[in-house]
């Protein structure tokens, strides 16, 4: 199988490939999300693998845009441990480094180490991809955030580990396909759905899984683009787009909104 991710060889998305398929996946990386979402489009890859949530940083945005704009479904999902390291070019001391290159979400994840040694943050497109940046470019003042994996890919050394904010750091991941899963029992499903701007919508939207017995497990807004101040909303709620009361939630909440996308349902992994 193949599995597209975004990232370099090294990625804690290709980390989470490995630890959910184990040798039965090929690892294909693509620079961006959106990369990820159109090589499985075209067929070049059988799913990707996205993150979506940290459980310090919160909700990664884009992919929730992606799933609502492009034509794959969630039909998976798995969590990952992450264990940050600082990484640096071999002979380089913790006292020589003024700058530290990682993704944004990981720089946020350990800004409580970086704040206490005072460390410049450089944003990066990629974890491991911000390890081989400070390799090739020999950058002798500089240390990368990524994980242990990525400095074995990269033959780096690893001067401290277990850099994050919290010790319970974790990432979910979407699997996105072409596919929709077949009801399991313990299963999830994400729509996205806009309401009119008016007083009590998003109230009444809701009110359609409360009465028929759904429990809300997430809820995340994005900016509506072209409609200032207004915004479309994104949830995960326990169950199947199969399941009876689910049909007949999602009948309800139709009505009490002007656009409704299902964007998959899929076993829970949590």
């Amino acid at each position: 199988m193949k599995v597209a991710f975004q990232g370099e060889p090294g990625a804690y998305s290709e980390e989470a490939i490995i630890h959910h398929w184990r040798e039965k996946a090929q690892p294909i990386p693509r620079p961006y999300l959106l990369d990820v979402f159109e090589t499985v489009e075209r067929g070049e890859a059988d799913v990707g693998l996205v993150a979506v949530e940290n459980s310090i940083e919160g909700s990664v945005v884009r992919t929730f845009d992606l799933l609502n704009e492009r034509s794959l479904r969630a039909q998976g999902e798995t969590v990952l441990r992450v264990l940050h390291c600082l990484i640096v070019n071999h002979g380089v001391k913790e006292s020589a480094i003024r700058r530290v290159f990682s993704h944004p979400q990981a720089l946020g994840q350990s800004r409580d180490y970086l704040e206490r040694h005072g460390y410049e943050p450089v944003s990066f497109y990629d974890t491991a991809g911000s390890v081989r940046h400070i390799r090739d470019n020999k950058l002798m003042d500089a240390a990368a955030i990524a994980s242990a994996r990525a400095a074995a890919v990269y033959d780096m050394d690893i001067l401290v580990r277990g850099l994050e904010n919290h010790s319970e750091n974790y990432t979910r991941f979407l699997i996105v396909g072409k596919d929709q899963p077949k009801p399991t029992g313990r299963d999830k499903t994400s729509i996205a759905f806009i309401v009119a701007h008016r007083p009590g919508a998003l109230f009444n939207a809701l009110g359609a899984l409360a009465e028929n017995g759904i429990n809300m497990m997430k809820i995340e807004s994005r900016p509506l683009i072209g409609s200032p101040w207004e915004y479309i909303f994104f949830i995960d709620f326990e169950g199947h787009v199969e399941d009876e009361k689910v049909v007949k939630a999602m009948d309800e909440l139709r009505g009490h909104t002007k656009y409704m996308k299902h964007l998959g349902s899929y076993p829970s992994a949590q």
